[in-house]
């Protein structure tokens, strides 16, 4: 039932569902009083469990998208400082928390100037990334977060709930009710509901799915320690270092740059449940830095330690019904490299935008169907070619046996998860999608194939400003992108209305949803003249050879899932 309110003090005086009170209702109240003093339909917030880096990241997406949410943080709010956990975040996650937050991404972390890779005393590959580009970028987990934190409070469509835990949840066709227990326990309302609750998330066990895979893949000793090594700002993948270690032997060490002169360093652990204890670890530290520097070991400071164990699993389902899993609540990855953390931020930016559509404009199922058909089967084979490489690279038999390789080889396949190149690390891309349109006749290739990630050019808005596209992304609008040579160096006024630009100004128009029209001089690949239509999360969905309305049309509905059914209850949900 809605609830009530005092007229003269504005406090809610209700109940909730017939059921249990609920003091949470006032905020729902507001989220509703704002949504129709915009015209928008009267729909309950989005539940979101879990307050780390995916739960954060997809708040404020739906909020950049006019869709309220309220996130349920079990803990006090506040992120421990742990510098020896860490991620490493590539040119498209990187570019979303940059979107998100308003913070450079060089004041989070810092972007690896190279790479290196070593066997033994062999250099067997470097990477320079002021050339090649796409360098990654590495960062405390806890800065991420904080920066995340500091965007979300200034979100007045964003509710952070502190010290509660879930410990129920309801589904009805027009939405969910949740129940959190501790100092703040209460009944929530909402449309939606995600888990972002992590591996042993409580929204997959109440929902019943099935979490296989497999325990403990790969276990690394971490040390987060300030010094200086012979190699500024460069990664480092030094597999059977020619020094002999302490201890059971260390076949694989990696040191990533921090800022202010801190790096962290991983040992692999042979399999086992040995112990790492501060002796060892300190030992291995010395060592290696010795090793690294041909001499005695260089003044260093230990600020941090720990040990980092990598699970492969994935959820069997992602959806239930009004319930979804993001991160690694859906999946654990992170062998070879492989960065689990990127994928729950892809999670979140897929899962945002049709959240977005179906809260604004009501239950569109093919379109929330995609999210689990899209990112679990990005993640089902990225968490397939690592376990195709492990028995190659780990010498654990199986494929080494049979397959042929060699150092240089081995050692290409960790470049490219460390990397996020190659099955193992690159963003995926939805060319199997059910909202991947088929037989266009005008459909023409360019450098990024359909269902890839758009490449961020400099385009002109409708404003007339000169923009990356990447910075259009995220806002719940189609991106509509004409290819035209010499534009840049004109006013738009002045080519606004010539040649095709009316004709497919007209067609952006018709389209099934809003979409925003921009010009670039240039992409990889196309022709002048093209066309362009980018999803809200920047994939490709088709690129046209010139105006076509009805192809444009077509891809566009396609890409939203289909025509939305106009049933009773598709109507009605979420509605009050």
């Amino acid at each position: 039932m809605p609830p009530s309110l005092d007229a003269s003090t504005g406090n809610g005086l209700h109940t909730f569902c017939d059921r249990a009170p609920c003091p949470n209702l006032l905020f729902t109240h507001v989220f509703r009083h704002c949504a129709a003093g915009r015209g928008h339909r009267v729909v309950d917030p989005v539940i979101i469990v879990g307050a780390g880096p995916v739960g954060l990241t997809l708040a404020l997406a739906l909020a950049r998208q006019d869709v309220p949410s309220v996130v349920l943080d079990e803990g006090p709010g506040k992120d421990e400082s742990r510098l020896a956990r860490t991620a490493v975040l590539h040119e498209d996650t990187a570019a979303l928390m940059a979107r998100l937050t308003g913070v450079p991404v060089t004041e989070l972390g810092v972007h690896w100037a190279g790479w290196r890779s070593m066997r033994r005393k062999q250099v067997m590959r470097e990477v320079d990334f002021e050339e090649a580009g796409d360098a990654p970028l590495h960062l405390a987990q806890h800065v991420l977060t904080g920066a995340l934190r500091t965007a979300l409070a200034e979100e007045r469509l964003v509710k952070l709930i502190t010290d509660s835990r879930l410990d129920t949840i309801e589904q009805e066709p027009s939405g969910v009710t949740a129940h959190t227990r501790g100092s703040k326990g209460t009944w929530w309302r909402g449309s939606y509901l995600v888990g972002c609750d992590g591996t042993r998330s409580t929204v997959r066990k109440l929902q019943d799915i099935r979490f296989p895979g497999r325990t403990a893949v790969e276990r690394h000793a971490v040390a987060a320690l300030r010094t200086e090594l012979p190699w500024e700002d460069r990664a480092l993948l030094h597999r059977m270092p020619p020094w002999r270690t302490s201890g059971p032997s260390a076949g694989e060490i990696t040191a990533r740059p921090l800022p202010e002169g801190v790096w962290r360093l991983d040992w692999l652990l042979p399999p086992g449940k040995d112990l790492v204890t501060p002796e060892l670890l300190v030992a291995r530290v010395r060592e290696t830095l010795a090793g690294w520097t041909g001499g005695s070991t260089p003044p260093y400071e230990l600020l941090d330690t720990g040990v980092h164990t990598v699970h492969h699993r994935l959820a069997r389902r992602w959806r239930a019904d009004r319930v979804f899993l993001a991160g690694d609540a859906a999946h654990c990855l992170g062998a070879l490299g492989t960065q689990g953390l990127d994928e729950g931020l892809r999670d979140a930016d897929n899962l945002a935008w049709k959240l977005a559509l179906a809260w604004h404009h009501g239950p569109h199922e093919a379109l929330l169907d995609s999210y689990q058909a899209e990112r679990r089967a990005i993640v089902a084979g990225r968490l397939r070619a690592a376990d195709q490489a492990l028995p190659l690279l780990r010498g654990g038999g199986g494929l080494r046996s049979v397959v042929p390789g060699s150092a240089r080889g081995h050692d290409g396949l960790l470049t490219d998860g460390h990397l996020g190149r190659g099955p193992l690390g690159a963003p995926g891309a939805y060319a199997d999608s059910p909202l991947a349109p088929r037989h266009l006749e005008g459909e023409v290739p360019v450098d990024t194939p359909p269902g890839a990630p758009v490449a961020d050019v400099r385009v002109t808005a409708e404003d007339g400003s000169f923009v990356r596209l990447r910075e259009r992304l995220g806002r719940g609008a189609l991106l509509v992108l004409l290819v035209a040579p010499g534009t840049g160096v004109w006013e738009r006024k002045h080519w606004v209305t010539a040649g095709i630009m009316p004709r497919l100004a007209a067609a952006v128009t018709a389209l099934p949803h809003s979409a925003e029209l921009l010009v670039a001089e240039e992409y990889p690949g196309a022709a002048p003249h093209t066309v362009l239509l980018v999803r809200p999360d920047g994939h490709l969905v088709t690129a046209l050879s010139g105006v076509r309305p009805a192809d444009l049309y077509s891809a566009a509905e396609t890409a939203l899932g289909g025509p939305a059914a106009k049933t009773e209850a598709n109507a009605g949900a979420g509605s009050r």
